[in-house]
C-alpha cells in the first residue's frame, strides 16, 4: 500500500516520542543502580516487590507506541483504498459460433464459458445494470441491461452455437451491439451515460462485419473499456460432417488490438479454472474503483485501544496509571 502524508512536518512529533523513550530507559537504569546500592534486601523486596519484566515495562511500551500512532495520524496518512462503485452498466459478450463447440476445454469452449460467466454476473454489485450478447457471424442483445439476475442468467443458459442465425466471428459487430445497449438504457442515457464496461470473449480472429477497429475507436469515444478474453487452446478442433476434425485454434490477435486501444485489459485462458480467475479478476476492477483516502483514523483508532490497554495494565498491576 503507498502511503503519503498530507502534513509530513508533524511526524517530527515522533523525535519527542523518542525522547521520552530515551527518558524511560535512563530512569530504569538509574532505578537497578539505586536498587543494587540498597543493601536491606528484605525490605527492598517489600517496597518494590519483583514483577516479571514484561509486565513492568509493557504499559509504559504500549503508551509510547499510542503516542507514536497518534503522531502519525496527526500528520493526515492518505493511501490508496479500493471502492464500490455505486452504479455502472457492464454488457457481457460471449462468442457462440461453431469452434466454441471445441471440446479442448471441457466438455466443450461455450459450455464453460456460460459457467464462468454465471459466476462472474452473480459475484458484481447488485445495483450494476447488467446485459448480455450472443454474436457470431452477427451480434444480438439477449438480455438488455438490468439489475434482475435471473433474468441474466436465463439468458446465460440460452447461448447455444448459432443462436445469432449466421456464422462466423463478428467481434466489431459485437462491440457495436454492446455499446447501442448502454446507450439504450434508460432516457438519460444517451446523454448522460453511466460508468461502462464491455466485457468481451471469443476464441478467434473477427471474420466478418464490422471492423473491430472502428468499433473500438467508437467505444473509446464513449469512454467505454473493452476488458477481452481469448479463450481456448492451440490444439482446438471440431468435427464436421462425416466425422472430419477441422482444427480451430484460439486466435487472440484481434482481442489483444481492441483492449488495447479502448484503455481494457486483454486476457487469456486455456482452461475452465483459468477462466473463472480471469473473470474474477475483470469482476474486481469493474466492482470496485481506487481512490486515494486520508486514513488517519486508522491510526488514532489503533493508538486510542494502547492506550486502553497501557492504562489497563498499569491499573492492574500497579495500581497506578502509566
Amino acid at each position: 500500500m503507498s502511503m503519503s502524508w498530507e502534513s509530513p512536518y508533524r511526524l517530527w512529533l515522533l523525535i519527542g516520542v523518542l525522547g521520552l523513550l530515551w527518558a524511560y530507559l535512563f530512569l530504569q537504569r538509574r532505578r537497578s543502580r539505586y536498587a543494587v546500592r540498597f543493601t536491606n534486601l528484605r525490605l527492598l523486596d517489600r517496597v518494590a516487590p519483583r514483577v516479571p519484566a514484561w509486565r513492568r515495562h509493557l504499559p509504559a511500551g504500549l503508551f509510547l507506541g499510542m503516542l507514536s500512532l497518534l503522531v502519525v495520524g496527526f500528520a493526515r496518512p492518505t493511501a490508496d483504498v479500493r471502492v464500490a462503485r455505486e452504479r455502472a452498466t457492464v454488457m457481457v459478450a460471449v462468442d457462440v459460433s461453431t469452434s466454441m463447440l471445441a471440446t479442448d476445454v471441457s466438455p466443450n469452449r461455450l459450455s464453460a464459458a456460460k459457467s464462468a460467466a454465471h459466476g462472474f454476473v452473480d459475484d458484481l454489485p447488485k445495483q450494476f445494470n447488467v446485459g448480455l450478447v450472443a454474436f457470431a457471424g452477427n451480434a444480438s442483445v439477449l438480455v438488455a441491461p438490468d439489475t434482475n439476475r435471473e433474468t441474466l442468467d436465463a439468458g446465460i443458459d440460452r447461448l447455444t452455437e448459432g443462436v445469432t442465425g449466421t456464422q462466423g466471428t463478428a467481434i466489431g459487430e459485437a462491440i457495436n451491439t454492446s455499446l447501442e445497449a448502454i446507450r439504450s438504457l434508460d432516457a438519460k442515457a444517451a446523454q448522460d451515460p453511466p460508468p461502462s464496461r464491455i466485457v468481451l470473449l471469443s476464441d478467434g480472429a473477427n471474420t466478418s462485419g464490422r471492423d473491430p477497429e472502428s468499433a473500438a475507436s467508437d467505444a473509446t469515444e464513449a469512454k467505454v473499456p473493452v476488458d477481452t478474453i481469448s479463450f481456448g487452446t492451440p490444439a482446438g478442433y471440431i468435427n464436421q460432417g462425416g466425422g472430419r476434425p477441422l482444427r480451430v485454434p484460439v486466435d487472440g490477435d484481434s482481442l489483444r488490438a481492441v483492449a488495447a486501444q479502448t484503455g481494457g485489459g486483454y486476457h487469456e485462458a486455456g482452461s475452465s479454472e483459468e477462466l473463472r480467475k480471469v473473470y474474477d479478476n475483470i469482476g474486481t476492477s469493474v466492482g470496485y474503483r481506487t481512490e486515494r483516502q486520508d486514513i488517519s483514523d486508522r491510526f488514532i483508532g489503533v493508538g486510542l485501544l494502547l492506550g486502553v490497554a497501557a492504562a489497563s495494565g498499569s491499573m492492574l498491576w500497579f495500581s497506578r496509571l502509566p
